[in-house]
């Protein structure tokens, strides 16, 4: 159950960061939001991977 609420809170923390870099930085630019969503993307699951198995 713990791991399920880890999960759940870290996918959390990841759409509010992309939404919010949307929203502040990236409003009209599409190939840009798109690269830094995935760049965010990368790098959550670079950490996730390194530090919550």
């Amino acid at each position: 159950m713990r791991q399920n609420m880890t999960t759940v809170l870290y996918v959390l923390l990841m759409v509010i960061v992309i939404v919010g870099l949307d929203l502040v930085f990236f409003r009209d630019l599409f190939w840009e939001r798109l690269l830094s969503n995935v760049g965010v993307v990368l790098v959550f699951a670079a950490f996730g991977l390194k530090f919550l198995r």
